[in-house]
């Protein structure tokens, strides 16, 4: 147990898991006992890539170290529900903050959360201070590889996180829900497969399929940044280097797959969108006034929609992606509220764009799921408060997909579920498809078999779910 909850403390992999023990310890539910020290290998001896943990601030030991030192008594869980909500408590302050500097961490500045290549997490003061007055290279404190500061990246999932609890602060668990994980339970859908996982993906982004192999794209931060995936689960290929090459990828946010197979990213690191054949050479890349492109789908005639997120804008791109010619790239709409993902339903042609609303005071953010016909037509909108009316829950949208019948379907990372919000004329419809076995839902999609796919960058993984 002590060993786990460190490791997901200090890695950004799987780092929402640690609600999935926690809250089974919380509840009695945990058969496993507190035993190795802080930091220790399951083999009882400090393993490789396992630093010694830092200095606890102000005389406080650390998460898991203080759950390890309490004994187990009946029942597997050794102590009271007033200690195990103590101890997410404690959990949760070492999942905030910086495990260098153990200041909070921020939306912005020096205290916004960055990604090192080796997969640790800390802030950018502290990349700052350890790189030195020349910023040529610092040293991971934790596993003491060598990195550059230009290597480093945002920690998407864990901004995302800061945003959902919003200003105002709050739980996570009370953010998340308490569900607890465990084995998949959708309403007639079954888990089938399950992809990567930490090491093999690190913080995936977006997840697309293709229309005709079945083959399913993914965007992570690892240094490769597109795996491919084939439909039996094994990685055909990986492509999408990181670095400052006209092709290379710097952040991919998004990913989709065009009818005639091209893999087409949203890259949030020079503010372009790139497309890539079947083999993963770069064949056209297109920065045309974009502020900050997010989510892109293709459609049926292989253009894609995809959304700015800085302009409040949705765009069409049409281009010959066998020639590497642009040849439209058209502002369809405006005055959009920070529109982040985008689904486009391959038989009516209608455009699902989730906004993300800006939080007011003290007030957390929401967001609002809107609905445009083929000819760009306002059809059908619904918000969080809407939602709520349906759902005694807040929900927060992070991903969208239209199923074959044109039903719009949601990932909601408070419930940590998927939900079908129903055919534009039926909203509001709330009928839950995947309520456990979640962690942080951030991509959504459909393949050609009409198996449902879920991205899960809370334990950095794609599930696949078809009807049982």
């Amino acid at each position: 147990m002590s060993v786990r909850i460190w490791r997901v403390c200090e890695y950004s992999g799987g780092w929402l898991n640690i609600l999935v023990d926690i809250g089974m310890c919380a509840r009695g539910r945990c058969g496993r006992s507190g035993g190795r020290g802080h930091g220790r290998a399951p083999g009882g001896k400090g393993g490789p890539g396992l630093a010694p943990p830092p200095l606890a601030r102000r005389g406080r030991a650390p998460a898991s170290a203080a759950l390890s030192a309490r004994p187990a008594g009946p029942g597997g869980c050794g102590r009271s529900p007033q200690a195990g909500m103590a101890a997410e408590d404690e959990a949760e302050l070492s999942l905030l903050e910086c495990r260098v500097c153990f200041e909070p961490y921020g939306p912005d500045g020096q205290r916004r959360p960055l990604n090192l290549p080796c997969g640790h997490v800390l802030c950018r003061g502290c990349v700052g201070a350890l790189a030195g007055a020349e910023r040529q290279r610092l040293e991971c404190p934790f596993c003491r590889r060598l990195c550059g500061p230009a290597e480093t990246s945002d920690c998407r999932p864990l901004l995302q996180l800061l945003e959902l609890l919003g200003p105002a602060g709050g739980g996570l668990a009370s953010a998340l829900g308490r569900s607890g994980g465990g084995a998949a339970a959708a309403a007639g859908l079954g888990l089938r497969l399950c992809l990567g996982g930490w090491g093999s993906l690190v913080n995936p982004t977006g997840v697309a399929a293709c229309p005709g192999s079945g083959r399913l794209a993914v965007a992570h931060d690892g240094k490769k940044r597109i795996h491919v995936f084939g439909p039996s689960g094994f990685c055909l290929r990986r492509f999408g280097e990181r670095g400052d090459a006209s092709n290379d990828i710097k952040y991919p946010l998004d990913v989709t797959v065009t009818s005639d197979g091209h893999v087409v990213v949203t890259d949030g690191g020079d503010c372009s969108v790139k497309a890539f054949d079947s083999e993963g050479r770069g064949v056209l890349a297109v920065r045309e006034g974009f502020c900050l492109p997010w989510g892109l789908d293709a459609t049926p005639g292989s253009e894609v929609i995809l959304t700015d997120s800085e302009a409040g804008a949705l765009y069409r791109l049409a281009a010959d992606f066998q020639r590497g010619e642009l040849r439209k790239c058209q502002m369809i709409r405006s005055r959009l509220v920070s529109p982040r993902a985008v689904a486009v339903c391959q038989t009516s042609g209608a455009v699902v764009v989730v906004e993300h609303l800006k939080a007011r005071g003290a007030s957390r953010g929401s967001t609002r799921v809107t609905i445009f016909s083929a000819e760009m037509d306002l059809i059908g909108q619904m918000d969080s408060f809407g939602l709520n009316l349906v759902f005694p829950s807040r929900i927060y949208a992070t991903a969208v997909a239209f199923d074959k019948e044109g039903r719009v379907i949601v990932t909601d990372v408070c419930s940590q579920a998927v939900v079908c919000l129903g055919k534009p004329e039926e909203f509001p419809i709330f009928n839950p498809l995947i309520s456990h076995g979640l962690c942080y839902p951030v991509g959504l999609t459909y393949t050609a078999n009409n198996s449902l796919v879920v991205l899960d960058s809370g334990d950095h993984s794609v599930k696949v779910y078809s009807s049982s």
